[in-house]
Order: structure tokens, then C-alpha cells, then sequence
């Protein structure tokens, strides 16, 4: 088990500010993320053939590929929106000492 080698990877959600901060802070506390950052965003797009402009939060979750699925999964349980965007993206590189501390910080 411990011979895979921890695979970083960044999700992408999007959601209002209190539910955001929610959402950041029981990821990180929880083991799901070693951090989140929560960015102001406007979000343009069409919702049941109507074009919508909708101030949120952007997060950007620092994970590991084997902690993706469950990271969504809680995401959901916390998340309010019908159908919220959460997206998984590779990590090709980084600073190794972070990537070494974020691997080390995501636990379950």
C-alpha cells in the first residue's frame, strides 16, 4: 500500500461565501485537503436556457489523487447548489517540499 507514490492534484469547486468557507474549513480540518484557498469570482453561465451572472467563491483544493473521489463526495454532502462544479486537475509539478508537506497533511 504505502509503495504508491502520493499523487497531488487540485480541485476546483465553486460556491456562495458562508457555504464556501464551510466547505474550506471542514475539508482542511477533516483531512480531506491540506488547503483551500477561496477566491471572489463571477460566474457566467446558462442555467435551464437562461444565461446567469452569479457572484461566488472559487475554491482551490489542494488534494491527492487517492483522497479525489471522497473530497467530492464531501463537497456534495455540504454543497447546496442542484448541481455544483467540482472539477479534478493533475498537478505535473511543484515546489517539492510543498508537494512533500501536502502529502503528508491529507489523511483519512
Amino acid at each position: 500500500m504505502g509503495s504508491m507514490p502520493c499523487e497531488p492534484i487540485v480541485v476546483l469547486a465553486t460556491a456562495g461565501r458562508a457555504e464556501a468557507e464551510v466547505i474550506a474549513r471542514t475539508l482542511v480540518s477533516e483531512g480531506y485537503a491540506a488547503c483551500v484557498n477561496v477566491i471572489d469570482a463571477i460566474s457566467f453561465y446558462k442555467w435551464e436556457g437562461e444565461l446567469c451572472e452569479h457572484p461566488e467563491q472559487l475554491l482551490i483544493i489542494k488534494t491527492t489523487r487517492d483522497h479525489g473521489d471522497a473530497t467530492i463526495d464531501r463537497i456534495r454532502e455540504l454543497h447546496s447548489y442542484d448541481l455544483p462544479e467540482m472539477l479534478l486537475l493533475p498537478v505535473v509539478g511543484g515546489y517539492p517540499p510543498y508537494l512533500q508537506w501536502l502529502c503528508k497533511e491529507v489523511r483519512q
